[in-house]
């Protein structure tokens, strides 16, 4: 009996127990922070530059945020097998990205307090370095964007294999591939590279014109800009978190081909998202034919990106 009931055990794993290239690319961009970030702190403690050091600590919390990411993706990975998650570590990564939302929020705190401060006391500024310094910093941010871009795109043609159906996930009926992880990772180097640009056109004001006011009034731009990238990516993670996601349309699709079926009605449809381009749900249905639940089953095939279907059949006369 065990060996007949294994096939028809379904997988959890939903495509997430393989190292994917967003994972690789992620570590490589950690790399190219901490390589930076030691590069400027060296450089800062030499020269005696408080820019240097503290864009060089700045790097420091993207490099610590980073790794979050990089730690979600192994986690994952690692238990995506693991039968104590009842459906998998898709919400692994989604805690991954809320957690990185979280950090990217106070990051952008921090820099509104210090630009603040700066305003109201004005600081002597080596214009020639720090220029140079977000150059540099711009040039790691933007390879680094590149990279996790490419991960993003490739990510949206990811195909997962289950047990019962194999659907290929090219087009999410979502609307497309929804790796939070990876959005959180892209957006601290874009909020970096936005940083580096703010910094870059304040300096340039700054070295030229004198107004050193330009540098902390952009800072504090720069940190809304921020703030408002987190509060979105914190309103996203956390209704994957709590399933709480728009699935109108993947209801839709679902309840079109049901009803072709000659069902009398549904009772109860429960969808919910189990990995970045993977969907779960739970079909109750009424019927007052000899409808079976493999029909239903069948009549769903297709449908790309739903992975995991249980259907219930009440059968009345």
């Amino acid at each position: 009996m065990d060996a007949i009931a294994k096939e028809y055990q379904h997988d959890h794993t939903f495509g997430l127990d393989a190292k994917q290239k967003s994972e690789q690319r992620t570590l490589l961009v950690v790399y190219l922070t901490l390589i930076t970030m030691v590069v400027e702190l060296t450089a800062g403690f030499i020269s005696g530059s408080m820019a240097l050091l503290a864009d060089g600590w700045h790097m420091s919390t993207h490099a610590a945020a980073l790794s979050i990411s990089v730690f979600a993706y192994s986690f994952a990975r690692k238990h995506a097998q693991n039968p104590t998650f009842t459906f998998g570590t898709g919400k692994v990564n989604a805690l991954g990205g809320f957690a990185s939302a979280i950090s990217l929020a106070i990051v952008s705190l921090l820099m509104a307090v210090e630009s603040i401060d700066r305003l109201i006391s004005p600081v002597e500024v080596e214009f020639k370095m720090a220029i140079m310094v977000a150059v540099i910093g711009l040039v790691v941010n933007v390879a680094s964007a590149f990279l996790l871009a490419q991960s993003g795109e490739e990510g949206g043609h990811h195909s997962h294999h289950h047990n019962h159906h194999h659907h290929k996930a090219e087009e999410s009926l979502d609307g497309g591939h929804q790796d939070h992880n990876l959005k959180a990772a892209y957006m601290h180097v874009i909020a970096d590279a936005l940083t580096s640009v703010t910094a870059i056109v304040a300096l340039i004001c700054g070295y030229y014109w004198g107004w050193v006011w330009m540098d902390p009034a952009m800072g504090i731009v720069g940190s809304v800009v921020i703030a408002v990238w987190a509060a979105g990516l914190l309103k996203q993670t956390s209704h994957s978190l709590l399933d709480a996601e728009d699935t109108t349309r993947i209801q839709k699709a679902l309840t079109e081909r049901i009803k072709k079926q000659g069902v009398t009605g549904i009772s109860d449809l429960h969808v919910w998202r189990v990995g970045p381009s993977s969907w779960a749900c739970i079909i109750a249905l009424v019927s007052n034919t000899q409808l079976s639940p493999e029909q239903i089953r069948a009549s769903l095939q297709g449908l790309p990106g739903l992975d995991h279907v249980t259907v219930e059949i009440n059968h009345i006369s």
